[in-house]
């Protein structure tokens, strides 16, 4: 506990300090921006291991292709939502219009370009988010998304929403599943930070031009079946074993 709560006023100030001294980078180009962004990534990684004692650890970077591609990960902590970045070259990420209003942090989303989804607003939307995804793909950059729209518990039933089948339609790319076990190390609406290997584990990609149905199928079988093994795994480590990469 005393660990979890250093690491957060750590992490905290961290992000604070990136946003604030790095507040000049609005006015350059993009790329620096994107510079910027993985530094606090991997900053905040390196805090986590060196307090917590949390590692990461990233399987399959084999199946992950250059250029465009459609990333579709297992959502189970804020995690995800900062390390992730560490493991592409130019992401655009999916994620909730009203992340965009906030101060700083949503300037620079904006800045990146990332993909904003308003989801009240339903097929406009979604003609939006697809749109804008094209666009984003057309740079040759990565679409990462979260196909449950939200993150979940570990071991939580899926809830995969629309979104992800209409980009993947839309794109006409492989959709390279990712699977993870973030949520056993950093628990979502809690404090706690625990000691062991995060596994991200890109999965084979799944070609383009699948049926709607098939592709849905697929992508939810494939990153269900791989997050439960990584749960399993975390959860069969003895301690001493935990917090060891390969």
């Amino acid at each position: 506990m005393l660990r979890s709560i250093v690491f957060a006023i750590v992490f905290y100030l961290n992000t604070a300090v990136f946003l604030v001294l790095g507040s000049p980078l609005l006015l350059g180009p993009r790329r620096w921006a994107m510079m910027g962004l993985k530094a606090h990534a991997h900053a905040s990684l390196w805090w986590l291991k060196v307090i917590v004692g949390t590692q990461l650890e990233v399987r399959g970077r084999e199946h992950l292709p250059e250029g465009a591609v459609l990333v579709a990960a297992k959502h189970q902590s804020a995690w995800d939502t900062f390390a992730l970045i560490t493991l592409f070259r130019d992401p655009a990420m999916v994620m909730k219009a009203e992340l965009g209003w906030i101060p700083l942090y949503g300037w620079f989303s904006h800045k990146f370009r990332h993909i904003f989804v308003q989801r009240e607003r339903g097929p406009s939307a979604l003609k939006r988010l697809i749109r804008d995804a094209k666009d984003r793909a057309a740079s040759g950059r990565e679409i990462v998304i979260f196909p449950e729209g939200t993150r979940r518990a570990p071991g939580a039933p899926p809830d995969y929403k629309p979104g992800v089948v209409a980009i993947y339609e839309a794109l006409a790319l492989p959709c390279v599943p990712l699977a993870l076990n973030s949520g056993v190390f950093w628990p979502r609406r809690r404090w706690i930070r625990v000691p062991g290997t995060i596994v991200v584990e890109f999965l084979p990609a799944i070609p383009p031009g699948l049926p709607r149905a098939a592709f849905r199928e697929a992508l939810q079988t494939r990153i269900e079946t791989a997050t439960e093994r990584l749960l399993n795994e975390a959860h069969s480590r003895p301690p001493s074993q935990r917090a060891h990469t390969t």
